[in-house]
């Protein structure tokens, strides 16, 4: 069984049992903390599919927070002009949260 779910923005698939990394979640999030996610866009429970208008009523994915801060791989944004003498090296580290799928509940 598994769910897409939409978190922050951004659609998931969760599976019991198995690992997300979800945008960061914010400071308000502790490690070991359970965690609801409600807006369930689809649900398919070993071949019934459910697909929600935008979301199936009832349907509810809970999970627990691992770590609450990761920090992704870096990203290197590199900007050049030739011949202007123009040049900018920065990074980026995105913020991401572990969570754990714990169960999924059909609506």
């Amino acid at each position: 069984m598994y769910a897409i779910v939409e978190i922050k923005g951004q659609q998931f698939k969760a599976e019991e049992g198995k690992y997300l990394y979800v945008h960061y979640l914010g400071e308000e999030v502790k490690e070991g903390q359970e965690v609801l996610f409600d807006k369930v866009l689809l649900l398919d429970a070993d071949g019934d599919v459910k697909v929600g208008a935008p979301a199936v009523e009832g349907a509810q994915v809970k999970g627990e927070v691992l770590l609450p801060l990761v920090k992704g791989e870096k990203v290197i944004v590199f900007k050049k002009k030739r011949r202007k003498g123009y040049r900018r090296k920065n990074g980026h580290r995105q913020c991401f949260t572990k969570i754990m799928v714990k169960n999924i509940v059909k609506g």
